[in-house]
């Protein structure tokens, strides 16, 4: 029987991954089965930009994966159990459960609403392309004058709020931010950004946590009041209680605690990668939830998966937080360095070149996910062990 690899997931994580594992591992041994939601491939970090009106091209996954041998299964994910080794999905085919031997876990995160009373009745979100779709109908029909606020100082908050003023300058862009306006960044690089939304005119309430959100306001926690015509929650992310309820071992948060190789220290037949992964970076820090940390810890989990089902020596990939890209609108970003402590170095890029370099970052990241296999080895592995279903590995 041949060795059932299931990929949860085909974002920044999880689509590489499975062109990866298909390209170095032999079809005569494996069968690697991907699950995902939509048939698209959906660029997230570009989804505020589809809020406002831009458009973007979604690319079919099987186009993704023609010629790979990979098998995409169109269905949602609704749970995981460990110990059987199947995973329990529903879609327009009616519910359905899939067996592995291998199990790759990325199914990534969504909104996290903090139990704000509101957010979820009222506020919108750009995590996806369903909820960004259904801000920009929100946004079409606004008229001239209305008030956006978006909650968040984050990567997220910024690009949005600095996106929406330069595509809408008939809008009130307002950010709420719970602290300082760009406090992780450097000096400089927090002037270059202030100048950024005073020239975008862009109103910032710091120190201000947003304590409810209703139809047409949001409530600060010392009460004031934020007019806004549409809410949006950009306060951080969560990852899906699916795998804390498989009884995976997880953190606080829900991700699944791995190993340096990506691998669940309660389940050694999982493996996670991108926001689900709880993984450790060279700085002895959780890698943060982002596009980047997605790409160490997928290759890190693939050459893990390879290296062990070869019988090969498992390699360590570099998981080293480099810095933050942040897009200002289409004309206009910064790009952060910080050092090994992640604290930002004095050197920062803005402007033009920044914005330029920003989407030379987004169009790799899309052109490498398109092109699953490109530049990987040609050769395919066979199979060095032959598993048996207690998980044990038996020599071949």
């Amino acid at each position: 029987m041949k060795h059932r690899i299931v990929v949860l997931g085909a974002g920044y994580a999880g689509a590489f991954a499975a062109g990866n594992l298909a390209r170095r591992l032999s079809p005569a041994d494996t069968e690697i089965t991907v699950v995902n939601a939509v048939p698209d491939f959906v660029e997230r970090m570009r989804l505020h930009q589809l809020a406002i009106g831009q458009d973007l091209a979604f690319h079919k996954l099987t186009d993704v994966f023609a010629g790979t041998g990979v098998r995409l299964r169109v269905a949602r994910v609704t749970g995981v159990d460990p110990e059987r080794r199947t995973v329990a999905v529903t879609g327009e085919d009616g519910d359905g459960e899939l067996t592995y031997d291998t199990l790759l876990y990325a199914l990534g995160s969504s909104v996290a609403h903090h139990g704000v009373p509101g957010v979820a009745e009222y506020a919108f979100d750009v995590t996806g392309r369903s909820s960004a779709l259904r801000l920009r109908e929100r946004l079409d029909g606004l008229g001239k004058g209305g008030t956006v606020l978006v909650v968040g100082e984050g990567l997220t908050g910024i690009e949005t709020a600095t996106e929406f003023a330069e595509s809408r300058p008939d809008l009130s862009v307002v950010l709420a931010a719970r602290g300082e306006l760009g406090a992780w960044l450097s000096p400089r690089a927090r002037r270059h950004l202030r100048q950024a939304f005073d020239r975008l005119g862009i109103t910032v309430h710091e120190h201000t946590g947003i304590e409810a959100v209703e139809p047409t306001r949001a409530i600060a926690a010392d009460g004031t009041s934020v007019p806004a015509d549409v809410t949006v929650w950009a306060a951080g992310f969560a990852v899906h209680p699916i795998a804390a309820a498989s009884g995976l071992e997880v953190t606080g948060t829900g991700q699944i605690v791995v190993d340096r190789t990506m691998r669940s220290v309660s389940h050694p037949d999982v493996y996670a990668a991108g926001d689900s992964a709880c993984a450790i970076g060279e700085n002895g820090r959780p890698l943060p939830m982002s596009c980047a940390s997605a790409g160490y810890t997928n290759m890190q989990a693939t050459a893990a998966i390879i290296a062990r089902l070869t019988g090969r020596t498992v390699p360590t990939t570099g998981l080293k937080y480099h810095g933050n890209h942040i897009s200002l609108g289409r004309r206009d970003a910064i790009f952060q360095m910080v050092d090994g402590d992640a604290h930002p170095k004095s050197w920062y890029l803005g402007g033009r070149s920044a914005a330029r370099l920003k989407s030379g970052v987004l169009k790799g990241a899309w052109w490498g996910i398109v092109h699953p296999t490109f530049g990987m080895p040609k050769r395919r592995h066979r199979l060095a062990t032959a598993p048996d279903r207690a998980g044990v590995k038996v020599a071949a």
